[in-house]
């Protein structure tokens, strides 16, 4: 039976904790609405809606999710979304895709992009849609094209075509080296120190060709791993 909007907002309400609602707030910089919902709260939620509702009526709730502009809802969203095995999957993909623009906070674009990374290995041809993010005016945009490629840092023997993905990843980090956003350079840090625990000879050689182009704390969290 499909979910309403108004009786999944009730769900979340009922396990708001008020009292850290503004201590979340503010430490997750949003001017939204926060209610305050213990992350554990929220993945059993999720979980069960997963569970109860077809693909379709999960597309439909996430859409609404998150147009209310609540924090946890978008969250909540994201979640709903967040499964390797999703048949149908088009409706979700899209979804997710016209999420980007929105994202404002890590927390949000993350969770976003943790139920992308799950649409993206489904179907790797995606990853031509993705290379258009990484020359947005928008800095999550940005972001967001080496977060929801994370994946591909991960293989420990990798297929050619995964290398060939890899490389080409690696190729957009490259781009973003000069860029003096906070949050693109530890993007970049990020990609390359999950990298290291697998690849460790390409995580070198980029740092060796653009690391003296990074941020100091970039180099440094990217090289964590290496010896």
């Amino acid at each position: 039976m499909a979910l309403t909007l108004e009786q999944a907002l009730s769900a979340l309400r009922a396990e708001a904790a008020p009292e850290t609602a503004a201590q979340k707030a503010s430490y997750h910089k949003q001017t939204r609405p926060v209610l305050g919902v213990p992350n554990p709260a929220l993945n059993d939620i999720t979980k069960a809606w997963r569970q109860s509702l077809s693909v379709a009526e999960r597309v439909a709730l996430a859409d609404a999710l998150w147009q209310s502009d609540i924090f946890e809802a978008r969250i909540a969203a994201a979640k709903l979304l967040t499964q390797a095995r999703l048949r149908p999957d088009n409706e979700a993909w899209a979804l997710i895709q016209s999420w980007v623009p929105d994202f404002d906070s890590w927390a949000i674009a993350d969770h976003a992009c943790a139920a992308g990374q799950k649409r993206l290995v489904a179907d790797p041809a995606r990853l031509d849609t993705i290379e258009t993010w990484t020359t947005s005016d928008h800095m999550w945009t940005r972001r967001a094209a080496l977060v929801i490629t994370l994946p591909w840092t991960k293989q420990n023997f990798p297929k050619d075509h995964e290398l060939a993905a890899r490389d080409r990843i690696l190729g957009w980090a490259a781009s973003y080296v000069n860029d003096p956003e906070w949050f693109i350079q530890k993007a970049v840090a990020w990609w390359l120190r999950d990298l290291s625990k697998h690849d460790a000879p390409r995580a070198r050689a980029f740092l060796a060709a653009h690391g003296d182009q990074m941020k100091a704390f970039a180099r440094k969290e990217a090289a964590r791993y290496l010896d």
